[in-house]
């Protein structure tokens, strides 16, 4: 008869999952909408172009980093080598968008 020994260390090793609640989804889709809800007003607002594309970015980056946080829980632990990929993966797509809009325009 074989028993299964476990230390105590490895029992206590492990952290619990925590489970949040629904709370922070519904904060976060809630932000989401009014994000987007403000992408609209200010093209329908029919400020200035550049104002409008530059502001439409913006909102685009945070909502971005709600979905990222909240929905693919990137805020928790254990997912560094996620966001090294990610920040990397976004640095070499800025380079390479920046690289042909100054072949492009100048």
């Amino acid at each position: 008869m074989a028993a299964n020994h476990h230390s105590a260390s490895e029992h206590t090793s492990k952290r619990p999952h925590v489970h949040e609640g629904p709370k922070n989804h519904y904060l976060s889709f809630l932000l989401s909408i009014v994000l987007t809800v403000l992408a609209f007003v200010v093209v329908y607002a029919e400020i200035g172009k550049t104002f409008t594309i530059l502001f439409i970015l913006l909102l685009g980056i945070i909502q971005a980093v709600f979905q990222l946080a909240f929905w693919m829980h990137m805020k928790d632990r254990g997912h560094t080598y996620a966001i090294t990929g990610i920040t990397f993966g976004f640095i070499i797509a800025l380079t390479g968008v920046a690289a042909v809009v100054y072949w492009i325009w100048w």
